[in-house]
């Protein structure tokens, strides 16, 4: 049984369209694990703050990603309340997970720590 709730083709291709860079996807496939800040993303995809910030609010406007301020720092992380999350999670399922990143972030110093 399919427990996937159906979406609009409209939908779907308007989804499909802003994962399909491999910028944005990997930043999903992250985030299902690990809750990121700009700053982090800007050491894993080695691009520039503008640009990720751009990436980020493009997620951010259809409301996939949401933020939570902790200090000076504003870190993401899928929103999970989304109506179309089961639709992302089935996507995100099939794609390798991307922990390496992450243990590199740590190993380098760079992985952002509020507690």
């Amino acid at each position: 049984m399919n427990t996937i709730a159906t979406i609009d083709v409209q939908r779907a291709s308007q989804l499909l369209k802003l994962l399909g860079d491999p910028t944005r996807l990997t930043m999903m496939k992250l985030l299902k694990s690990h809750e990121c800040c700009v700053c982090e993303f800007v050491e894993i995809f080695k691009m520039s703050q503008p640009a990720i910030s751009q990436h980020l609010r493009r997620l951010r406007d259809i409301e996939l990603v949401k933020e939570e301020r902790k200090g000076q720092w504003i870190f993401f992380s899928i929103n999970e309340n989304h109506e179309d999350f089961p639709f992302i999670q089935s996507i995100l399922e099939q794609l390798p997970e991307q922990n390496e990143s992450i243990a590199e972030l740590e190993a380098q110093g760079l992985r952002i720590s509020c507690n």
